[in-house]
C-alpha cells in the first residue's frame, strides 16, 4: 500500500513515480536526518528545496509509526514525495514490497539510507543501480557503521556482535556481504555519510556534518524551565543493560537533580515505563516527534539528563545559543545484563568521551 493510511497513492508518490533521489527509513530519526541532509543540499546550492522521494518501510510498532506518520507529515510540508510502504504487514508484504520498488530502485541515481544493518535496506541495495549512495544517521549505530565499513568486516549491530549467530544470519549472509560492497566507495560510485556523531576516516568516504540547521530554522527557540527532564534509552529492550539496575539508577539520577519528566524512547515496554512512574513519581512522556524537535518546540528544562545515547551528540546542536545543557551518565559495568555484547561496555563509555558540549556525571550509587 502506498501513501499513509487514508491517502491516495498518487499523493503520496507524486504524478508519475519519483526523483532522481529515493530515501528509504524506517524510523522517525532517519526521516529528520534526511530532512536535514536535504535543507543542507539545498543550502549549499543556493535553492529553497531540493527534490526527493521519501520512501517510509513502515514498522509494526504503534509508538513508531505515529512518529513516522508526523515526520512525514513535515516532510510533505517541506515539499517532498513522501511513499508509504506496508513493508511488514504480513508474509507476502516485503516481496510486494520489493517488487513494487523494483523499478524505482533501477532508475534512482542517488539513494539516501538510514539503516546499513536494516536487512530490508541491504535487500534493496542488491537492487540498485545507482552511483551516488548517501547514509544518514540511525544515531549511534552510525559510529559503528563507518568503523565496521573500514574495517572489512560484517555489517552487524554493535549490541549483537560477540553472539552466535542464528540460522537466519547464515542465510542472510550473502545478501550483507553484497550490500558492504554496494557500501563501499569505488570508482563509479561515491559513498558520503552525513552525521552528527564522532566517525572514524574512511578511505573514499565523504563524512558532512549534520548541524540541525533544519531543526533549528523550523522549531524554537524553546521556552527554557529551571527544573531537569531525564531522557529514557531502549538499553534494556536490546538486553544491555539489567532492568531492575536501569530503574534504580534513573530513581538515582531524578533524585539527585529533581528531574521531574522522563522522555521515553519510542521503543521502551509500557511495562518498564509503568514502573518507573510508581517507582520514581516521574511524569512518562511519549513524545510524539524525535527528542530534538520536542526540545527545540519546548518547553524543555534547563538541564538534560541521559545515558549514552544519540541525543548527548544531537541535542547539543539542535538547542545552540538557549541555555540548555546536557548532561550524561556512563553506564556502570555492573548493570550488564550477561547475555549482553563484549563490546557493549567498551562501545557505550565511547558514546560518551566523545560527546562534545556535554557534561560528565558520576554513576548513581
Amino acid at each position: 500500500m502506498n501513501g499513509t493510511p487514508g491517502t491516495p497513492a498518487t499523493e503520496a508518490t507524486g504524478a508519475s513515480g519519483t526523483s532522481g533521489t529515493l530515501a528509504f527509513v524506517e524510523s522517525p530519526v532517519q526521516l529528520l536526518n534526511v530532512l536535514e541532509w536535504a535543507h543542507a543540499k539545498a543550502a549549499a546550492r543556493g535553492t529553497r528545496a531540493y527534490d526527493l522521494t521519501v520512501v517510509v518501510l513502515s514498522p509494526t510498532d504503534p509508538m513508531t509509526r505515529g512518529q513516522l506518520r508526523r515526520m512525514a507529515e513535515l516532510a510533505r510540508h517541506e515539499g517532498m514525495r513522501v511513499r508509504w510502504e506496508e513493508a511488514r504487514g504480513g508474509a507476502g508484504a516485503p516481496f510486494q514490497t520489493i517488487g513494487g520498488l523494483a523499478s524505482a530502485l533501477r532508475r534512482a541515481r542517488r539513494i539516501v539510507i538510514g539503516d546499513p544493518f536494516s536487512r530490508y535496506v541491504q535487500l534493496l541495495l542488491t537492487i540498485t543501480r545507482a552511483r551516488d549512495l548517501v547514509v544518514v544517521d540511525d544515531g549511534t549505530a552510525t559510529m559503528e557503521f563507518v568503523a565496521q565499513l573500514t574495517g572489512g568486516e560484517r555489517l552487524e549491530r554493535w549490541h549483537r556482535r560477540g553472539g552466535r549467530r542464528g540460522p537466519r544470519d547464515l542465510v542472510f549472509g550473502p545478501v550483507s556481504a553484497a550490500a558492504r560492497r554496494r557500501l563501499t566507495p569505488s570508482r563509479t560510485r561515491s559513498v558520503e555519510v552525513f552525521t552528527s556523531m564522532p566517525v572514524a576516516e574512511a578511505p573514499g568516504v565523504a563524512v558532512t556534518a549534520n548541524d540541525f540547521g533544519w531543526t533549528r530554522a523550523r522549531f524554537g527557540p524553546p521556552r527554557v524551565s529551571r527544573g531537569a527532564d531525564l531522557v529514557g534509552t531502549s538499553l534494556v529492550e536490546t538486553g544491555v543493560v539489567d532492568p531492575d539496575r536501569y530503574v534504580e539508577a534513573v530513581t538515582a539520577l531524578a533524585r539527585a537533580h529533581g528531574a521531574t519528566r522522563y522522555f521515553a524512547h519510542r521503543r521502551e515496554s509500557a511495562d518498564k515505563l509503568h514502573r518507573l512512574a510508581v517507582e520514581t513519581g516521574l511524569e512518562i512522556v511519549r513524545p510524539d516527534l524525535p527528542l530534538e524537535l520536542i526540545a527545540r518546540r519546548g518547553p524543555i528544562g534547563r538541564l538534560i539528563l541521559s545515558f549514552p545515547s544519540t541525543v548527548v551528540h544531537t541535542l547539543p546542536l539542535a538547542l545552540v545559543g538557549t541555555g540548555v545543557r546536557v548532561a550524561v551518565c556512563d553506564v556502570d559495568p555492573l548493570w550488564l545484563r550477561d547475555s549482553a555484547s563484549p563490546r557493549a561496555q567498551g562501545f557505550l563509555s565511547g558514546v560518551t568521551t566523545t560527546a562534545r558540549d556535554v557534561q560528565r556525571l558520576p554513576t548513581p550509587g
